[in-house]
């Protein structure tokens, strides 16, 4: 348990960004799984709607220091690949 003043406030500090850290990542990987779900069903304009709600998302999530540029980077490129293959075809 912290001792001073400060340190208690830092930890109620930290337990509020924590959290708010994890609902942001969360609502990221729901729209990295929704979008996912989508390409596999099939619909080419659902999922593009959706991989643009995707996307917006993980930026956001970038801004907010909860996930790293290249891993948002990263998943957008596997979710619009996979989009690409399935307009393909």
């Amino acid at each position: 348990m912290a001792n001073t003043r400060s340190a208690l406030k830092r930890m109620r500090q930290s337990e509020k960004r924590r959290e708010q850290n994890a609902a942001v990542r969360s609502t990221a990987r729901s729209a990295v799984r929704a979008t996912r779900a989508v390409i596999g069903a099939g619909g080419v304009e659902d999922a593009r709607a959706t991989l643009a709600r995707t996307i917006r998302l993980l930026d956001k999530a970038v801004t907010k220091g909860v996930l790293h540029k290249n891993a948002a980077a990263r998943r957008k490129s596997r979710l619009a690949r996979q989009l690409n293959a399935l307009t393909a075809r």
